[in-house]
């Protein structure tokens, strides 16, 4: 296991002026030792003339937002431009930030740590930080996610000392990993997740280096669209930067100064405030699984066999607004993509509180400093291992991170705040990746689809969820149009884009619905598809107060079709499967059809007819099924979100079509409602026999080889957790699986 320093106790560059890790190692001394932001615990400015404080806040903060809409116009990569996939953010000299803009909000703490790595390797000293200097970073175990998102940092310099930097982040077409796209599936290591960069000076005197930018040209099988990203993220720096000119020239020094520490500080007030107001102390537990099927797919030895993650949660809420998430108890990392660093848990933890708890107040690190947490180390949410693979930690990131909306709702639940209840949302996965070659053999065409970034949010405690409008990681999510997506993914045509029966979790309120996109492959040499969402259990959106999950995924894709006979005759085509048990496709279309009951799709060749049909999440539903309104389940028909038959087997709703209308059948309903309880209490059991036919499975082994493997995996590498397990089930100490 290879290991990097972040000791802040190396010697300062000669000088008389406070060198950054000695500013970095003050910082954090004063916050453990006072618990405000570098001790401060009176804004001043704030108090003086308020006014003022707020108009600085708000310049920063609309320059920001304004760099952001104007240099995603810079970049010509559709995964930027068509869906926003971009953010900045502004940060003390220490790292810390303290106004950001809109979008993609993960990356501002993953930049952060980013800053903080450069500080403590002194940087100062090796290889210096000077006025228009310009780094990059996509290292996850150096403070990112993962390595598709890429970092440009500039240092921000007044006189020349440096008061602080500006950070821009955006995701690429492709990051020149063992297979093409932006999520590789089949990595197994960090050598096959591609193009890595550690924290590198690439630019000095506001230029890039030119060994840079052909070094970086080479590593990506789409340079144009490298090279006009960084260009949108450094434009975006720079009006940060000027901005900040511009606050400096009109305030003065040392109120920026004053202010930015100050900036920081409230944002840590605000989140207390608000856990406060929103919470009812306690600890609130759950857990959330995501599973992996790779024995039949892996390339790599190691990597073929069945796992299951465990990310269990138990979330403290103290009296004073104390906050404090950990994932003890968490399972192993795994020969696959998708293990996570301590920053990619930061990253996703904060746009997720930014989303619930912060969205109107100051987001700034204040907030993060604010919420504790523990990603043990050696877990697959804190792998600590630079060998492992990176490429795609979000698939276990999203599914875990459904375990803290549960738990917050039921925090809101228990205040009264029913509207602040979001019951968790679906799984952001099944886009289309690869590349291929067009027929000519010589034109390349990269597929890294982000139309995902658009599934169902769960029901809230007084409403039904969004439908194909979410993305945890996105809070601006938008699919993007197709026409764009057509635009580089030159070999694939769409055929449709419409709502996917039966997505959406039943309940009282109903989850949004998710949605479906059949692709045909045309005018292409050589193309290679794959996809990965969840294999063969729920992602964790399991729903609240007896809301259902949102469906599982599958798969249907057809080789070797009639499509272009059916066109050349102008007959009727496929536009998806609406019921796959009366297929549309398969009445429409001849060809070899292939279809798993599972997400995970590594990559295989397709020709000239092929189809994919791509199957994107719904989110989970609150509350009784058959409570819901019968009206709202007529519309839900009509509107292709439930099937007829699940109408009536889900919800106890029969419906009648009359002309262009659904009308609900209220004997019929009255009778199927009144049935569906009856079942119900038949199958009921008390809790104890339930408990007791469990534990059974526990200590008799009855446990498939991935349960198994996982509960294993959790009980050594937490003691603590193992002893909680046992505790529960009445196992001995002895106890082992």
């Amino acid at each position: 296991m290879t290991t990097i320093s972040t000791d802040l106790s190396q010697s300062p560059p000669a000088g008389n002026s406070p060198s950054l890790i000695e500013k970095m190692a003050l910082s954090k001394r004063q916050y453990e030792e006072t618990g405000h932001y570098k001790g401060i615990d009176q804004l001043r400015l704030k108090q003086t003339d308020h006014f003022r404080y707020e108009r600085v806040w708000a310049e920063l903060r609309g320059a920001l937002v304004s760099a952001r809409e104007t240099a995603l116009h810079i970049s010509a990569s559709p995964i930027v431009r068509n869906i926003g996939e971009l953010c900045f953010a502004l940060y003390t000299p220490e790292g810390d930030s303290v106004v950001v803009s809109t979008g993609i909000i993960t990356h501002v703490h993953t930049m952060s740590e980013g800053i903080k790595y450069m500080i403590s390797q002194a940087y100062e000293d090796s290889p210096g930080i000077k006025e228009g200097d310009i780094f990059c970073n996509n290292d996850p175990t150096l403070g990112n996610v993962h390595t598709t998102d890429v970092h440009t940092i500039i240092p921000l310099f007044y006189e020349g000392e440096l008061i602080g930097w500006a950070g821009g982040v955006a995701h690429q077409v492709d990051i020149g990993a063992g297979t093409p796209g932006h999520d590789p599936v089949a990595s197994a290591n960090r050598y096959e997740d591609g193009f890595y960069v550690t924290c590198e000076k690439v630019g000095s005197n506001h230029q890039l280096h030119k060994d840079w930018q052909i070094r970086a040209g080479l590593s990506t099988r789409t340079p144009v669209y490298w090279a006009l990203d960084e260009k949108c993220r450094i434009a975006g720096c720079y009006i940060v930067k000027e901005a900040l000119d511009r606050v400096i020239a009109s305030e003065g020094i040392d109120y920026v100064r004053q202010f930015m520490d100050e900036a920081v500080e409230e944002g840590r007030q605000i989140f207390l405030a608000r856990i406060k107001e929103r919470l009812v102390p306690g600890i609130y537990e759950t857990a959330s699984f995501f599973d992996a099927p790779y024995a039949d797919k892996a390339w790599h030895p190691e990597a073929r066999i069945d796992y299951l993650m465990h990310a269990p949660l138990t979330l403290t809420i103290g009296a004073g607004g104390q906050f404090h998430m950990s994932m003890d108890g968490a399972s192993a990392p795994v020969p696959m993509p998708f293990n996570a660093s301590e920053g990619s848990m930061q990253g996703a933890l904060w746009v997720l509180l930014t989303q619930t708890l912060i969205y109107d107040g100051k987001v700034n690190d204040g907030a993060y400093l604010a919420a504790g947490h523990n990603f043990p180390a050696g877990t697959w949410c804190n792998a600590q291992d630079h060998s492992l693979a990176y490429g795609s930690p979000w698939a276990f990131l999203i599914p875990s991170f459904t375990g803290l909306f549960r738990l917050l709702s039921r925090g809101y639940f228990a205040r009264g705040f029913r509207e602040e209840i979001v019951t968790g949302y679906g799984f952001t996965g099944d886009p289309l990746q690869g590349g291929g070659f067009l027929a000519d053999g010589k034109t390349y065409f990269p597929v890294s689809n982000f139309e995902l970034c658009a599934v169902g949010l769960g029901a809230r405690g007084t409403m039904d969820g969004l439908d194909a409008a979410y993305a945890m990681w996105n809070p601006e999510a938008d699919m993007g149009d197709a026409e764009v997506w057509e635009t580089i993914e030159s070999g694939l045509l769409y055929l449709s884009r419409r709502y996917k029966p039966d997505t959406a979790g039943y309940g009282r309120y109903r989850g949004g619905s998710g949605w479906e996109a059949l692709r045909y492959v045309h005018g292409v040499q050589a193309l290679q598809l794959y996809s990965f969402r969840e294999g063969r259990v729920f992602h964790g959106g399991a729903g609240l107060y007896g809301g259902y999950p949102n469906s599982a995924d599958y798969k249907v894709r057809v080789h070797n079709t009639n499509m272009a006979q059916l066109a050349a005759a102008r007959k009727p085509y496929p536009l998806g499967e609406a019921d796959p048990s009366d297929s549309e496709l398969e009445r429409l279309v001849q060809g070899e059809f292939l279809r798993t009951n599972e997400g995970m799709m590594f990559p295989e060749a397709f020709g000239d007819g092929d189809l994919f049909l791509s199957l994107f999440s719904g989110g989970p539903g609150y509350g009784d099924p058959l409570e819901r309104d019968p009206q709202s389940v007529a519309r839900d028909v009509l509107g292709h979100v439930y099937l007829p038959e699940t109408a009536e087997r889900a919800f106890g709703v029969v419906v009648r079509t009359s002309g262009d209308e659904m009308v609900v059948d209220e004997a019929a309903t009255k009778t199927a409602r009144e049935n569906l309880r009856l079942r119900r209490s038949a199958r009921a059991v008390s809790y104890e026999e339930f408990y007791a036919r469990e534990r059974e499975l526990i200590t008799t082994g009855q446990l498939s080889s991935p349960v198994r493997q996982m509960y294993q995996q959790s009980m050594h590498l937490s003691p603590s957790w193992a002893a909680k397990f046992k505790q529960f089930w009445n196992l001995p100490d002895t106890f082992s699986l």
